[in-house]
């Protein structure tokens, strides 16, 4: 046995050791089903732990099981998810759940092949949930768990070169035991979250502080190595706001692909380089709608920052002028009325945006 094999051995045992003592008291850390544990560990990428609690908690309440995601309306989920972020995740577990349904008879798979086959399921979560559910030594290397082992072997490479990754993977290979898998790669999550932190690591409560090279030698802050990343781009959308004789709002639903897929917006919204102008608004509606319509002027204005971009959604008033709503470049189309809002899938800066329209239509009719 190497030093090196030796010292990824003893400082596992002192990790899971401190784990076993300190861990956070967690939902999903109270069961053993292999279907809470997947649905916990989709939503928790990317995903700050407090934010995800209750929406674990109403998640399973609405689908306690993958019978019941698999059968459940595309919507429903949508709804369910609404506001958590990453929608793309809602819809891969929803056709994942359909998917273990169909080719697997309703168990979720065990193994870390298998797990890659459900779509959205990645290295990370494959690795997650066949080593804490099932007990499979694999490892589960996350945004937490990159960042602790970075620190404890002084990778000073950039954090998304392939070759990091790889290093990185075989030094979690390395460390994983064969007893009590799932609770190592949990125990590299915790401390990645509450000790081993991006800045401000909290060395002086580590368990394993006397055998991190980079806390030895004063890098604790300067690693992981990360890439610079370019400026956020700024995009640019507009909708309208038209309404029927009973004051209902029309909506459409976003088409199956894309950003938000399959969830409600007031017409327009497209996010694009520049500010669209109202001709290229009408034009939208056309398209969108088959509807010609007069862009009258704009009412709220709000701001949403997403991953890769920021965005300032505008909202117009606007007058029909010719034309019947007809689902040409939409899923579908609804008039809605204001109390019957809460219940469609919204983005958060749809429901921004028809808070502010809305505000200004009380403000406008108190004159």
């Amino acid at each position: 046995m190497t030093n090196e094999t030796n010292r990824s051995r003893r400082l596992a045992r002192k990790i899971v050791a401190w784990y076993r003592e300190k861990r956070r008291t967690l939902p999903w850390r109270e069961t053993r089903d292999p279907y809470a544990i997947w649905i916990s560990e989709v939503m928790l990428q990317q995903t700050q732990v407090d934010t995800v609690i209750p929406y674990y908690q109403r998640f399973l309440k609405a689908f306690p099981n993958v019978f019941a995601l698999a059968r459940a309306p595309l919507p429903g989920v949508l709804k369910a998810w609404e506001n958590l972020g990453y929608y793309s995740r809602a819809r891969h577990l929803h056709a994942a759940a359909q998917m273990i349904v169909d080719q697997f008879g309703g168990r979720i798979p065990d193994t870390v092949d298998e797990l890659r086959r459900l779509p959205g399921v990645g290295p990370y979560t494959a690795g997650a949930v066949a080593s804490i559910a099932y007990n499979r030594a694999v490892p589960a290397v996350d945004g937490n768990v990159k960042r602790v082992l970075c620190r404890l072997f002084a990778v000073d490479t950039p954090l998304d070169d392939k070759a990091t990754l790889a290093r990185l993977n075989d030094i979690a290979k390395a460390m994983i035991p064969a007893k009590g898998p799932g609770d190592f790669n949990s125990a590299l999550m915790d401390l990645g979250a509450t000790v081993c932190r991006p800045r401000a690591p909290r060395c002086c409560d580590c368990p394993v502080a006397n055998d991190c090279l980079a806390g030895k030698a004063g890098r604790a802050d300067d690693l992981p190595v990360k890439s610079r990343r370019g400026k956020t781009p700024h995009r640019f959308a507009a909708a309208v706001v038209l309404r029927d004789g009973q004051d209902r709002l029309l909506l459409t639903q976003r088409l199956p692909d894309g950003l938000l897929a399959s969830f409600w917006k007031l017409p327009g919204g497209i996010p694009s380089p520049q500010p669209p102008s109202k001709a290229d608004l009408a034009s939208k509606i056309k398209k969108e709608l088959g509807l010609n319509i007069r862009v009258g002027e704009k009412i709220a204005s709000v701001d949403h920052a997403y991953t890769h971009f920021r965005l300032t959604l505008a909202a117009y008033s606007a007058a029909l002028i010719s034309g019947k709503p007809q689902a040409l470049d939409c899923q579908a189309f609804r008039f809605v009325a204001p109390g019957d809002l809460p219940k469609l899938p919204l983005s958060k800066i749809d429901r921004m945006i028809l808070a502010a329209a809305t505000a200004d239509r009380a403000e406008k009719k108190g004159r």
